[in-house]
């Protein structure tokens, strides 16, 4: 079973809670999921953009949204709130009219919160992020896989596992290559994995990027 499931959603209301936190009719239901699906995929495409242009990345971990009578509150984490909007002069009231112009919010208000995570890096989106950046420049997958277990292991987790699949260093034939440190126990629920999967856009292809870090049982 801890093979062939989203870690996250096994262990959703034991080690993982939901990054939405609010209450609907059935009727609503839908429509204020959707709502969250847009003002995530907004975020993240407008600092993704942002910091693409200054040729770094934006380090965003997780994105938790709390909805309240009239007011929508976003609560963005990242390991490096300054890089991801400070630069350039783009602030986070830029960044909140930016998302107010894409997502119907329905006439209420919008607030957006940074979140500095201390150890970026323990981060699985993050540490996906920076090895997708390194694959799409070209460097070697091998190379780029213990860089990254290099810097996950400065944090203080029990393992971590990642795993790359596509067309290799250019290779005729796909393939899916992993490397692991540590342990990452995905058959106890007890046990706190945090996991994320990301797309690399090479000039070979798609390469997929999984990512799973163990830091210890509850």
């Amino acid at each position: 079973m801890g093979q062939k499931i989203n870690p996250l959603g096994f262990r959703l209301g034991i080690t993982q809670n939901h990054h939405s936190y609010w209450f609907a009719k059935p009727k609503k239901y839908s429509t204020l999921f959707g709502s969250d699906v847009e003002i995530r995929n907004c975020i993240e495409f407008y600092v993704k953009k942002h910091i693409r242009n200054s040729s770094n990345y934006g380090g965003i971990a997780r994105i938790e949204i709390h909805r309240k009578t009239d007011l929508i509150q976003v609560e963005i984490y990242t390991g490096f709130p300054a890089l991801s909007i400070e630069n350039r002069g783009r602030g986070i009231e830029q960044l909140r009219n930016d998302v107010q112009n894409v997502v119907d919010l329905r006439d209420k208000r919008l607030r957006l919160t940074l979140i500095e995570i201390t150890k970026p890096y323990e981060e699985p989106n993050i540490l996906a992020e920076y090895i997708a950046l390194q694959l799409e420049s070209r460097v070697a997958f091998r190379r780029t896989m213990r860089k990254a277990i290099e810097l996950a292991g400065k944090g203080n987790i029990g393992g971590i596992k990642i795993q790359i699949a596509g067309r290799l260093n250019g290779a005729e034939i796909a393939r899916v290559e992993w490397a692991r440190e540590g342990r990452v126990p995905l058959q106890t629920i007890r046990a706190r994995i945090n996991y994320c999967h990301y797309a690399a856009r090479t000039i070979y292809g798609v390469l997929g990027i999984k990512v799973w870090i163990f830091r210890n049982e509850k």
